[in-house]
């Protein structure tokens, strides 16, 4: 029998696990495990589907004119610069299809997301894990696992799924030590929970081997529609644009995105209402003795005294309707992330955690 094999490190990757989803019989169960905007999207990016739902038998726009430029004036940065995909993980994706392959090798941190490594082995190439320093980015440890066959480097900042993040100079430190032929690639997937926070363009217009990803599906509560962008060099960019499929964003996607970014009211709002649910739920956590460490995201990673108390808790929070993330395959056995839902939600969290504290004693 004919055995057809894969390309190289196809069959190394372990499938993406995605966080737990209530089923469709399943009542009074909230989902924190995936990091979505408890509020959804903007009042005006549901106008706009229905606005185009009509038109969806049309084949949506190839170069995304409009949503590029509408990026462009809400971050003042140019649209010839700017990439759009389906999440920014197609754009990590791209980047890994078009500069990396067989014999190089990609750098991501020990509690990375996981799309970076999966990515990588499907473009062939060796992913390289490096330590962090208590679960932040560690810029020396990055720079020492260099070689001249590094052809990109991968953090998220703020983190996922650590909530950490690192200040402008750590990542100016980064960029200026890194080998002349690698990428450096920013993912700000959580960038607007961080006010005044560029994600790290204005590093980029210095730089032109430094590229940033951003995405629709946090903050403006987009992640069934998928929509995220890349913004780095003309030439990057170029590169890139000629692995994109012509048609890979949907009218639908495309009109949902472009609206929810004149919605600077409700953006404000939804960071606003993440910070103060975000510091009461890491103080309340803190008061029952469950750590955390200071938080620049929508979630907060809690910290058990073991692997077996976190599963535990894991399974306790489940069976009261209450649905948060295991992050052991990101090597954190001890820790559950827990995404900010609303009041209601957080108030449900810290009552379920502390009741499985009393049952435990």
């Amino acid at each position: 029998m004919l055995k057809i094999k894969p390309n190289l490190g196809i069959l190394d990757i372990a499938l993406y696990e995605a966080g737990s989803a209530p089923k469709p019989e399943e009542q009074n169960v909230i989902k924190l495990s995936s990091n979505e905007n408890p509020y959804g999207p903007s009042r005006k990016s549901i106008d706009a589907i229905t606005r185009h739902a009509a038109e969806v038998h049309l084949y949506p726009s190839t170069n995304h004119l409009e949503l590029r430029q509408s990026i462009s004036a809400r971050f003042g940065l140019s649209d010839k610069n700017i990439i759009c995909g389906v999440g920014s993980d197609e754009i990590i994706s791209f980047l890994c299809q078009a500069f990396a392959g067989p014999g190089d090798e990609v750098i991501h941190t020990e509690h990375g997301f996981a799309m970076y490594k999966i990515s990588t082995l499907a473009a062939g190439a060796k992913p390289v894990e490096v330590r962090e320093n208590n679960r932040y980015t560690d810029v020396d440890a990055i720079l020492e696992a260099c070689s001249k066959r590094t052809k990109l480097i991968f953090i998220a900042n703020p983190n996922n799924p650590t909530s950490t993040m690192i200040d402008a100079r750590e990542v100016h430190r980064l960029a200026d030590g890194i080998p002349g032929n690698c990428i450096l690639v920013l993912d700000g997937a959580y960038a607007e929970y961080v006010p005044n926070f560029d994600g790290g363009a204005s590093l980029i217009h210095k730089r032109e081997n430094v590229f940033m990803t951003r995405t629709f599906s946090k903050m403006y509560g987009l992640g069934g529609l998928r929509v995220g962008w890349g913004y780095g060099s003309r030439h990057v960019i170029d590169i890139l644009n000629r692995i994109r499929g012509p048609f890979n964003l949907s009218t639908l996607a495309l009109a949902a995105a472009n609206s929810a970014l004149t919605d600077v009211d409700y953006v404000t709002r939804c960071r606003n209402e993440n910070s103060r649910l975000r510091e009461w739920l890491s103080n309340s956590l803190t008061n029952l003795g469950i750590e955390s460490d200071k938080s620049y995201a929508n979630f907060i990673l809690a910290r058990f005294k073991g692997s077996e108390d976190a599963s535990a808790c894991y399974k306790f929070m489940k069976n009261e309707g209450l649905l948060v993330r295991q992050v052991a395959n990101y090597n954190l056995p001890n820790c559950l992330r827990i995404t900010i839902g609303d009041e209601a939600a957080c108030k449900r969290v810290y009552e379920s955690i502390r009741n499985f504290l009393e049952s435990v004693k």
